[in-house]
């Protein structure tokens, strides 16, 4: 059980399960949309892996010092996962959103044309995940939320 002494690990841990938790309410002030799933989905405000490592990175400098070398990886590791989570990944998601209006417009043309649509295998066919990645905002606030984690639980 020494595990649950780890105060980064819990820290990031943490990070992940808030930013996950916080994305319903946010999801329904903005947009007046009650989306309980979104606590098991990818993408949304805040981005929880951003949460998690800014959390473990927060946690790591304030108990063995913002000038070690284990500091230093985890600051790298963090700046890849935020850049990832805002550049490559958030690309991805614009494909599939464009992937998934493609189909959807070639299903419309068929189905009319030949009455495509009443052929099962197209009709099951399943969309791609288009919340992928995260947009700036979506980052800078799960850095954020990451940092106060790592905070609050090096406190503690």
């Amino acid at each position: 059980m020494e595990v649950f002494s780890n105060i980064p690990l819990m820290a990031a841990i943490t990070g992940i399960l808030f930013a996950q938790v916080v994305k319903v309410p946010i999801r329904l002030i903005v947009t007046k949309e009650f989306i309980p799933k979104l606590v098991f989905s990818t993408g949304g405000m805040p981005s929880s892996h951003t949460a998690a490592v800014t959390a473990l990175t927060t946690s790591i400098g304030l108990i063995e010092g913002f000038d070690t070398t284990l500091f230093a990886a985890s600051f790298i590791f963090s700046v890849i996962i935020m850049f990832d989570a805002s550049g490559v990944r958030r690309q991805a998601g614009k494909h599939a959103e464009l992937l998934n209006e493609l189909v959807r417009d070639v299903q419309y043309f068929a189905r009319e044309a030949r009455d495509w649509g009443k052929k099962a295998d197209y009709e099951k066919r399943q969309e791609l995940k288009e919340l992928l990645g995260h947009k700036p905002i979506e980052v800078f606030f799960g850095a954020i939320t990451g940092i106060i984690i790592g905070i609050i639980f090096t406190n503690l």
